[in-house]
């Protein structure tokens, strides 16, 4: 995988896709768009689909995210991710296994993670996890 590539974490995605989008979020996922530098795993994938409320939203999301990149959830991202989850356990952090497969996506993937979720700040502490946090975006309109 191209390490210019950036996994663009549901968060952020979820940001984003607001009426008004945070301008920060919106000038940044609009750039990386723009730049094809865009990827996707498939745990993100499954969580914006699953969120949407109608077949036309469905049809229509699915049709954008075609269009990314899309990392693999093999073998060895599978195989991160529960070496993560037991590393992070023994130093007292406890993450979700959604996020502990997005994390380990990126890492294999050797992929920067744009998100808006802390758990991966807490995940980038103890592990080569390369992180960008939007976090201080999440409450802004």
């Amino acid at each position: 995988m191209s390490n210019k590539l950036v996994l663009i974490d549901t968060s952020v995605w979820i940001l984003f896709l607001r009426k008004h989008p945070p301008p920060v979020v919106e000038e940044e996922v609009g750039r990386l768009l723009a730049e094809d530098s865009v990827a996707i795993s498939p745990m993100i994938r499954l969580e914006l689909l699953g969120g949407t409320r109608t077949s036309a939203e469905f049809n229509r999301l699915q049709g954008r995210l075609d269009a990314l990149h899309r990392l693999p959830a093999d073998e060895a991202t599978w195989d991160k991710a529960a070496e993560l989850a037991f590393l992070l356990r023994q130093q007292g952090k406890v993450i979700p296994y959604t996020d502990l497969l997005i994390g380990a996506a990126a890492i294999v993937a050797d992929v920067l993670l744009l998100h808006a979720d802390r758990h991966f700040d807490l995940m980038a502490e103890d592990s080569n996890l390369r992180v960008r946090s939007m976090v201080r975006q999440e409450g802004e309109e």
